[in-house]
């Protein structure tokens, strides 16, 4: 059972990563509807924000010059990452 909670954990981990990489790439732009690009963007959203949103709301955006850096995700993947070692081994 924690073998399977562990695999799930990492997919997880790398579902976030997935979207982070695909938020700069699309850049403040959003991606043009009926794409495969947006379909796949959206994917990871419905996927992450159940999560990531709340911790946003606790956590502002840190301010760099004139956009801001959204911490959440660092934030729930260190957490995924601690309950790993602590499940995990």
């Amino acid at each position: 059972m924690a073998a399977i909670v562990c695999l799930l954990i990492q997919l997880y981990m790398l579902v976030i990563f997935a979207r982070i990489i695909m938020t700069w790439v699309a850049g403040a732009s959003p991606p043009t509807p009926g794409t495969a690009y947006a379909q796949i963007h959206d994917l990871l959203a419905k996927a992450t924000e159940p999560v990531l949103g709340p911790v946003r709301g606790m956590l502002p955006p840190v301010r760099m010059g004139g956009m801001g850096l959204d911490l959440s995700p660092i934030v729930v993947i260190l957490a995924l990452i601690l309950l790993s070692r602590f499940i995990c081994g």
